[in-house]
């Protein structure tokens, strides 16, 4: 898969329409890659010119800042600022919503001002423009639950894209007990993805898998890497592993496809 560096297209005199930030899971975690490349199909396949940052891209800085070290969120967004600012970037995408809050919600206050916007909005737009179709029924038929990421969903209020984008693939969309504004959080958000859980009687991970079973889905459709990780875990302990799937909805999209 050829993915232009915004390095390699501005050496050519070109600029891109969007800018895909990767972020770190989407870069570095195995299961998140597959989510970061079947978003790269779909770029591809509506022939929309974009690039990547490369090795020019460093953390956002959202797990220091949630954490409480606020030096260190500051340091990593001024760098990160500072390539954007002199690349001119104007539109950014990330699949990742915990990039997607900080990146509209906290840089503007450091000097990065920017449109950006989650994956599902993106594909949305696409779709509405007409720059590719969804014509396969490949998912007609199928079962799925969607779990609300807290920082795209109660966070910044995206709640009806990444839904639109299922209604589109002629699958049966269930709701769990707690969605949209009364999502229940996977348990990864707030830098928790990166220690144990304190003491309790269950994970909240666990807590939401339950909630997802309960719909008796076929798949779980998540639009978090994080999300993703902490309910294909979820799934894995209740042992239905090998009977659900906890996919991402590029990956729906890519699949449906054909790409």
């Amino acid at each position: 898969m050829h993915v232009p560096t915004l390095a390699e297209i501005t050496a050519e005199g070109k600029k891109p329409e969007v800018l895909f930030w990767v972020g770190c899971a989407g870069s570095f975690d195995d299961r998140a890659k597959k989510i970061s490349k079947s978003f790269v199909k779909i770029l591809q396949k509506a022939s929309i010119s974009f690039a990547v940052l490369g090795t020019e891209e460093s953390c956002t800085g959202d797990p220091a800042k949630r954490a409480g070290n606020e030096f260190l969120f500051q340091m990593q967004a001024m760098a990160n600022i500072e390539v954007l600012n002199s690349y001119s970037v104007t539109k950014i995408v990330t699949t990742c919503p915990h990039c997607f809050n900080t990146l509209k919600n906290e840089y503007p206050d450091l000097g990065g001002k920017y449109e950006v916007v989650h994956h599902t909005q993106l594909i949305n737009d696409l779709l509405k423009e007409g720059r590719f179709s969804i014509s396969g029924s490949y998912y007609k038929g199928k079962r799925i639950t969607y779990h609300d990421p807290c920082y795209l969903g109660r966070a910044n209020q995206v709640y009806e894209a990444p839904r639109k984008l299922i209604k589109k693939l002629d699958a049966e969309l269930l709701e769990m007990k707690n969605c949209k504004e009364k999502g229940l959080c996977c348990g990864a958000g707030g830098a928790q993805m990166f220690k144990e859980p304190e003491k309790g009687n269950k994970d909240v991970n666990i807590e939401r898998t339950e909630q997802a079973l309960k719909t008796n889905p076929d798949i779980i459709a998540a639009a978090c890497p994080f999300c993703n990780t902490m309910m294909s875990d979820g799934v894995k302990n209740k042992e239905m592993d090998e009977n659900i799937e906890v996919k991402d909805i590029a990956e729906l999209i890519a699949s449906a496809e054909g790409m």
